[in-house]
């Protein structure tokens, strides 16, 4: 059984930062990808960011220059600094895990629960 367990949220005025962080535990082999995913009320869970476990990076645009997404592969750990919020990234955010288990080399897919990032303006 795998697991992504995510950081509290919170509430922050416009301009300020935040920072994310998600574990990943359970029988866990490797970790291709990791990244976070938000969805604003009434509307789709769309892509944040997203890293390999090579260093690759993809941003969705709207956050492109404002957020950095990274990883302690070590930790099975991935982080998501968000500066310069806007209102607009108001959302509940995702941490999502591709990989394989141990020890079968099983993949695997999971979700974390989800944390409430609140911006006000």
């Amino acid at each position: 059984q795998v697991q992504l367990v995510e950081s509290v949220g919170g509430l922050v005025q416009a301009g300020e930062s935040l920072r994310l962080s998600c574990v990943a535990s359970g029988r866990i082999f490797s970790i291709r990808v990791m990244g976070w995913y938000r969805q604003a009320p009434g509307k789709q869970r769309d892509l944040v960011a997203v890293i390999t476990s090579g260093g690759s990076t993809t941003y969705a645009d709207s956050v492109k220059g404002r957020f950095t997404i990274s990883r302690d592969i070590a930790k099975n750990t991935v982080y998501l600094q968000m500066n310069s919020l806007k209102p607009d990234d108001t959302a509940v955010y995702y941490c999502n895990a591709e990989g394989r288990i141990a020890p079968t080399w099983g993949s695997f897919e999971r979700w974390g629960q989800g944390t409430l990032v609140t911006v006000s303006s």
